[in-house]
């Protein structure tokens, strides 16, 4: 047997390994992250409706070959409820940076509040995931030296794994030259020969690649980590920060979830650069006072008690007069008494209960509400917020709210929102944005509140609404006018609020204008406390 021949054999004895080397490798994913298809689609659906998330994929893709499944992943991973990665064995090895940003990102500190903001909401997992560009850019040019070493590893493998194809086939062609003895001819003999030492120098070169690989990794995993944290952070603060705007202004999170994603971004765009945008942390203690406030109010409490006193409200009879009708005799002395209005009452003072009516808010936009006052509040912003929670109270109460923004006698606006439909979001900007500038005038949009709740009384039987007056200076009224108010307001039983937002003390001093129209009227100076209203939203 010549020396090719023992070669061969001892070749023919390895053929189980190099068979082995050659099968079909196993499936080698590019994506880290397990995902359904209802996950897929969620992901396909954003990025198709995401300009940005496109551009940053196209940006990152001149760098980074793998940007769309990176990115893919960072958004499943908010996305998903309860996101699940695979094992690094069966990721591809060009994917491993790719597995290894996706793990940092999960564990990192500020992960868990992010997704709580993000889990099922497909706009706040591709916000989150923009939130990450510039993240996950420096990420990636710090991992350049480790995604190109896998990249070599896992071309080193290939061509591994081809030499042992071609090993393979060699034996094969071997065999079916060989004669009835099994004599394997000399140039088949060769050609395994050559296809083992090839494969042989393959595996070993794959295996230094994936040692250098291997090197280069551990080397990067702690720059990754560290980018990972800051992104996770960046991304959970634009997350957080967003959701905190919508419910300053009133978006709750249902109504957000089923907006489409182009609506549902020009609105958050709007709210981010909108002409009150730097004052939501205002609006936000605003609503959420008033909705203190209601949570602590009693509906039909009697105020302070301060004596006794005659009457038929059987809501306020005193004890000793309830015990008369434990004595059957007596009963019909009670019932005569109650006739009369002469059983005695407790007698109480307190404040009015809420109306029935509409909520009218008369906002004053006159050219003096750009000024700022402590912390660099303007009392335009003051005002719009007080304007926003009085519109929340209205709602709750089932109540319809008309906003109305004047100034000069003939620049005035009116916003109505009925209390038996949803406020439309884009509505409720509007009115808030709206600025009117000018000099300052009561008559009118007060007698356009008047008409109003006229209306409302005439068309649907409600009375006893209430009108909040929120200016910053004072006018003088005619007396005509005047005579005219106190009928209309005598007729409508509603009540007027004052509000004057730093205002000269002759302003609002006995006998002037806005004392004399207002039923309650307080001063506010200090335009960083909302409590200094508290008061209002028991009564209203």
């Amino acid at each position: 047997m010549d020396e090719e021949t023992e070669r061969l054999d001892a070749l023919t004895q390895q053929a189980g390994r190099w068979l082995a080397l050659s099968a079909a490798p196993a499936e080698r994913h590019t994506t880290a992250v397990v995902a359904g298809p209802y996950d897929r689609v969620a992901w396909r659906d954003v990025y198709a409706q995401s300009a940005a998330l496109r551009e940053l994929s196209a940006q990152l893709l001149t760098r980074h070959a793998h940007a769309p499944d990176l990115l893919a992943d960072v958004f499943l991973c908010a996305y998903q409820a309860a996101p699940r990665l695979r094992d690094r064995t069966v990721m591809a090895p060009s994917y491993l940076v790719h597995h290894q940003v996706v793990t940092a990102l999960t564990q990192s500190p500020d992960f868990a509040a992010l997704h709580r903001e993000t889990a099922g909401d497909a706009y706040a997992a591709a916000m989150a995931v923009l939130a990450q560009a510039s993240a996950l850019r420096g990420l990636l040019e710090r991992s350049r030296e480790a995604r190109e070493r896998t990249g070599r590893a896992d071309r080193a493998r290939q061509e591994a794994e081809a030499a042992a194809a071609a090993v393979g086939e060699a034996l094969r062609q071997a065999a079916e030259e060989a004669d009835e003895q099994g004599e394997v001819p000399a140039p088949a003999a060769t050609a395994v020969c050559r296809a083992a030492e090839a494969a042989r120098e393959a595996e070993e070169s794959a295996r230094r690649e994936d040692g250098a690989a291997a090197q280069a990794m551990a080397a990067a995993v702690p720059g990754i980590r560290s980018a990972a944290r800051n992104a996770a952070s960046a991304a959970a603060e634009a997350v957080r920060q967003e959701a905190a705007l919508m419910r300053a202004w009133g978006v709750d999170a249902g109504e957000t979830e089923r907006m489409p994603f182009a609506e549902r971004a020009r609105l958050a765009e709007r709210l981010r650069s909108g002409r009150l945008a730097r004052w939501a942390e205002l609006i936000g203690r605003f609503r959420q006072m008033a909705a203190g406030e209601r949570a602590r109010k009693v509906e039909h409490a009697t105020g302070e008690l301060v004596g006794v006193t005659l009457g038929d409200d059987l809501s306020r009879v005193i004890p000793s007069e309830l015990a008369v009708l434990g004595v059957p005799e007596l009963r019909a002395v009670f019932a005569a008494r109650y006739a009369a209005g002469e059983l005695m009452l407790y007698d109480s003072r307190g404040e009015q209960g809420t109306g029935k009516g509409a909520v009218i808010a008369c906002v004053d936009t006159s050219h003096s509400m750009y000024a700022e006052g402590p912390g660099g509040v303007t009392r335009e912003a003051w005002s719009k917020a007080c304007a926003l929670a009085l519109l929340d109270q209205a709602r709750h109460a089932g109540r319809d709210f008309v906003g109305i923004l004047f100034s000069a006698a003939d620049k005035l606006q009116v916003f109505r929102f009925p209390g038996d439909r949803p406020a439309p979001v884009s509505d409720v900007l509007d009115f808030a944005e709206t600025f009117l500038g000018g000099g300052t005038d009561f008559q009118r949009p007060l007698g356009t509140a008047a008409k109003i709740l006229e209306e409302e009384f005439d068309s649907a039987s409600r009375a006893r609404g209430d009108i909040v007056l929120i200016t910053d200076d004072a006018c003088e009224v005619s007396e005509n006018w005047t005579r005219l108010w106190n009928e209309i307001k005598r007729r409508l039983d509603f009540r007027l609020f004052g509000i004057a937002i730093a205002t000269p003390d002759t302003a609002t001093a006995s006998g002037s204008v806005l004392e004399s129209l207002c039923d309650n009227l307080r001063t506010v100076d200090d335009l960083t406390d909302v409590h200094t209203t508290a008061d209002l939203f028991r009564v209203i």
